[in-house]
């Protein structure tokens, strides 16, 4: 009898045992299998303008793409240091590459951003020289007919600060928000501003392409049509590129960028408001 409970409790020590080493290979095995189903990690930063399209990008990959893409947000010279430093393996840049840039990463083009300036409907002046768009939002030039137009006021309309579209418009345009004329209207949306410029004949205020309508006139700056042809040739000045920049790209990367330059990649860029390097 003793002997018999002896062999038991053997037997009930071996089956332990056995449960709990297959237990542990199951938990490192099933370890090893997340990792692999978590997929590789594509580092992103950059751009705050061309960050929120790059999101949309990156959530409709990944949909269909065994990848994890980390965006952040810093602004385009923290992200072309960091692409150059190896920190990012991409970075985001919503202008050129500048001297001593161009010879530590690559510039790819995923979009255009186009800014038009617009005004009332009635207003006759259909030209302006950058110059003079600076001199108007600066307030050195404060009345129409000083371009051409009728004798009247000049009311400047700008988005709020802190406004990409606005920080976009000023660093082309070439003036700071201190230097923003103290009498302008402050906008908030492209949408605010189209619909004061619509409502006020004194007004001249910018908004992306895709809010143009017959409600408001465009204007042609240096004598280039806001067009998004135009802005793809680099015709049109108030327009910029979206970049990725980089060094050496994984596999899994250069697919993402693939993706982006694709019909469906420009298809999501131009749902976004970009302009797509793709002419429709």
């Amino acid at each position: 009898m003793l002997k018999l409970r002896k062999w038991k409790s053997i037997l009930l020590l071996l089956s332990l045992t056995l449960i709990l080493t297959a237990c542990n290979g199951g938990e490192e095995e099933g370890e090893g299998q997340a990792s692999t189903g978590n997929g590789s990690t594509i580092s992103i930063s950059g751009s705050t303008s061309v960050g929120p399209l790059a999101e949309k990008l990156a959530a409709k990959y990944m949909e269909n793409a065994d990848v994890n893409i980390e965006i952040n947000q810093i602004g385009s010279s923290a992200g072309i240091t960091n692409a150059i430093n190896g920190v990012s393996e991409i970075g985001m840049s919503s202008r050129n590459l500048e001297s001593g840039e161009e010879e530590e990463v690559s510039p790819t083009i995923i979009a255009f951003d186009g800014i038009v300036v617009v005004t009332h409907a009635n207003n006759k002046v259909k030209d302006l020289t950058m110059e003079e768009v600076k001199k108007i939002f600066t307030g050195e030039i404060t009345n129409w007919k000083e371009v051409g137009g009728k004798d009247m006021e000049i009311v400047v309309v700008s988005r709020e600060d802190g406004s990409g579209s606005r920080d976009a418009f000023q660093e082309i345009v070439d003036y700071s928000s201190g230097e923003l004329v103290r009498s302008s209207i402050i906008a908030s949306g492209n949408g605010n501003i189209k619909t004061t410029v619509a409502t006020n004949e004194h007004a001249i205020g910018f908004i992306s392409f895709e809010y143009i309508d017959d409600t408001i006139s465009t204007i042609n700056i240096n004598g280039v049509e806001p067009t998004a042809k135009n802005v793809i040739e680099e015709k049109y000045p108030l327009s910029r590129p979206f970049l990725f920049v980089h060094k050496d790209l994984s596999e899994e990367s250069q697919a993402f960028i693939d993706f982006i330059l694709s019909e469906a990649g420009q298809e999501i860029a131009a749902e976004a408001g970009a302009i797509p390097i793709i002419e429709e």
